[in-house]
């Protein structure tokens, strides 16, 4: 009866042994299609222009929604083939007063949209 344990323990530890080797296995095979994919996904979006330093609370940016380190993409009409300084943007902003404009950012490596309407409000600007 022991040496029927004994065999029979031998070979569930075999058994264990294999099954963890193959979910090690698919562990790292999936691991590496993440990865993959995630390097896929970090070429196909597009470059940015300009990057969020500051959104004053209570500010129209921050009511839209938008964050600190987000990466511009799109700002109104304004895109990477198109910017050439920051005074692009403020024509925008001064052009689109009280209308919602379309902003596209890069937060955490994935695109947004934003909906932002510049409007005069108790800070500097028409922004935040």
């Amino acid at each position: 009866l022991q040496n029927d344990h004994k065999a029979l323990m031998k070979q569930v530890e075999e058994a264990l042994h294999k099954l963890h080797a193959r979910e090690k296995e698919k562990h790292a095979k999936d691991e590496a299609e993440a990865l993959a994919e995630a390097m896929s996904q970090n070429q196909s979006l597009p470059q940015a222009f300009a990057k969020v330093n500051a959104v004053s609370p209570g500010s129209p940016a921050s009511v839209s929604g938008l964050q600190v380190d987000d990466e511009i993409v799109e700002f109104g009409s304004v895109n990477v083939n198109n910017f050439q300084n920051l005074q692009n943007i403020a024509t925008v902003v001064q052009h689109s007063e009280g209308r919602p404009l379309s902003v596209t950012v890069i937060r955490g490596g994935r695109r947004v949209h934003v909906g932002l309407t510049p409007k005069r409000w108790a800070g500097k600007g028409l922004l935040g």
